[in-house]
């Protein structure tokens, strides 16, 4: 399955995810949704923000201009909450999957979503 096929169906497709993107650990974009571009400053600082969770959790997430505030943070998973909306960041051995979600999708239904696809990524060596 390519990247970009990813996010068609294992995040957008699922009807929890309204955005997506995968991308390398250094930022680079590998696949996203139609209208999803993330400046490569935004995607850096949310990178960072797995080694740095403290720093994330102060600075709260900005993509796309729309700052989230973060709820949780650690090596693992990003979480942030913007209204009724959200965010779910998480990282594999190679990729960032992110996915974000808008009112009418519980976080925990959004949160299944990616975390899944990031388990399926890593048990496939990504």
């Amino acid at each position: 399955m390519s990247w970009q096929a990813y996010v068609d169906s294992s995040l957008i497709g699922t009807g929890h995810i309204k955005k997506g993107i995968i991308t390398g650990h250094d930022g680079t974009a590998w696949a996203y949704s139609a209208g999803f571009s993330p400046s490569a400053p935004e995607l850096k600082a949310l990178i960072k923000g797995f080694s740095d969770n403290a720093g994330i959790q102060s600075s709260g997430i900005t993509l796309q201009g729309n700052k989230f505030m973060t709820l949780r943070a650690d090596n693992r998973s990003i979480y942030g909450k913007k209204g009724a909306g959200g965010i779910v960041a998480v990282k594999t051995g190679q990729a960032v999957i992110i996915g974000v979600y808008e009112e009418g999708t519980q976080p925990g239904q959004a949160t299944t979503v990616v975390e899944k696809l990031a388990d399926y990524l890593i048990e496939n060596g990504y």
